[in-house]
C-alpha cells in the first residue's frame, strides 16, 4: 500500500485514489476497516495533512469526540474537509443522528467561549449547497430534471454563499432549505 498523508473517512462506495480510504463496512472494500465511533483510530498523532469526511459526522454518536480525534490525526496546518447535511433536510436518511447548520464551526473557535468545545480549528471556508451530491441524483431523476436542478442550485448557492449565516435560515423557507453544509478547517 503506498504511503499517503491524506485520509478519506467513511469512504463507502466513493474511495479517493490519492487518499487512504477508511470505512467501517468491509463490503465497500476500504484499505482500512475502522469503526469511526471507536476511538482512538489506528493512526499516529499528526499522521495526516488532509482529512476528508463527506456525510460521515451525522452518522456518529458523538460528533465532538470525532472532531477531537480528527484533530489528533491532523498535522499542524493540516486541512479537515467536512460535508454534513443541513438541518433543513438532514433527517431524510434513517441512520442520521443529527444535522448541522452554518453555526457548526463556532464550536471549534476559541474566540467563541459560549460555544467552544475545546478542540481548536480555524475556519478556512464555509459553503451551503442546495443541490449536493449530484452523482446520486442519476438514480432518481431524469437528465432534464438533473440539469434544471443543477442550474437552479448554482443560482441559489451563489446568492446564499454571499452570507451563509443569513441565507441558511432565510432560504429554508424560500427554497426548501439546503442539502449540505461544507466546511474546510485548518488545524492550528
Amino acid at each position: 500500500m503506498p504511503v499517503t498523508r491524506k485520509l478519506n473517512l467513511g469512504s463507502g462506495n466513493y474511495p479517493l485514489a490519492d487518499h487512504l480510504n477508511v470505512d467501517g463496512d468491509f463490503r465497500v472494500r476500504p484499505e482500512v476497516i475502522c469503526d469511526l465511533d471507536r476511538r482512538p483510530y489506528p493512526f499516529s498523532d499528526g499522521a495526516f495533512t488532509r482529512i476528508f469526511a463527506s456525510h460521515v459526522l451525522e452518522h456518529l454518536r458523538d460528533p465532538f469526540a470525532a472532531m477531537a480525534e480528527w484533530h489528533r490525526l491532523l498535522a499542524p496546518g493540516g486541512e479537515l474537509h467536512v460535508k454534513v447535511p443541513h438541518f433543513s433536510r438532514g433527517f431524510t436518511h434513517p441512520d442520521h443522528k443529527r444535522s448541522f447548520d452554518v453555526s457548526f464551526p463556532l464550536y471549534f473557535d476559541e474566540r467563541m467561549p459560549p460555544w467552544y468545545v475545546g478542540t481548536p480549528f480555524k475556519l478556512k471556508r464555509l459553503r451551503l449547497h442546495w443541490n449536493a451530491q449530484p452523482y446520486l441524483k442519476r438514480y432518481v431523476a431524469s437528465p432534464v430534471s438533473r440539469g434544471v436542478a443543477s442550474a437552479l442550485g448554482f443560482a441559489i448557492d451563489t446568492v446564499a454563499n454571499l452570507h451563509p449565516m443569513l441565507f441558511s435560515r432565510l432560504f429554508t423557507f424560500w427554497v426548501g432549505g439546503f442539502e449540505e453544509v461544507e466546511v474546510v478547517f485548518e488545524r492550528p
